[in-house]
């Protein structure tokens, strides 16, 4: 009672919590997930995974913002993949059939599986080189016919 009392005559104390040991950290802003390459392969999981979905760790890949989703550290050899130049990178990345590898500063492997780009295109990794391939559709002879029956 007496407290209420004090609140409502305006003459609680105000004590402000303290810094020191609080644990909230504020909403996290896309400028501030740029991936710094120079780390462990485990901290480049962890950073890419703690930044799932929302805001989404990015790098820039031929001059335009990528960002990294759904990792996994890999422990095998390296694969055979294509090599895919990656700003502030030490070392190339490889697309391979599963993903996009890449290196840690100690030599340990990250499997990303998928990427999205600036435009919000999202691709599995694996398809970066086949990504802006068309195919162009061929019909037969009685899918011709079918077609021009149909116009």
């Amino acid at each position: 009672v007496e407290a209420v009392h004090l609140i409502a005559n305006g003459k609680a104390p105000r004590i402000p919590q303290p810094k020191e040991g609080a644990t909230y950290e504020g909403i996290q802003k896309k400028e501030n997930a740029e991936i710094t390459w120079d780390q462990p392969a485990a901290t480049l999981h962890n950073w890419i995974r703690g930044h799932d979905k929302v805001p989404g760790a990015w790098a820039t890949i031929d001059g335009q913002v990528v960002t990294f989703y759904g990792s996994s550290l890999l422990d095998a050899s390296v694969p055979a993949g294509q090599e895919l130049a990656i700003k502030g990178a030490s070392r190339p990345g490889l697309v391979t059939k599963n993903g996009l590898v890449i290196f840690g500063n100690d030599g340990k492997m990250v499997l990303v599986r998928n990427l999205q780009f600036e435009d919000g295109k999202m691709i599995p990794a694996s398809k970066y080189f086949s990504a802006d391939e068309t195919t162009a559709l061929e019909l037969t002879e009685e899918e011709k016919k079918m077609a021009e029956d149909i116009r």
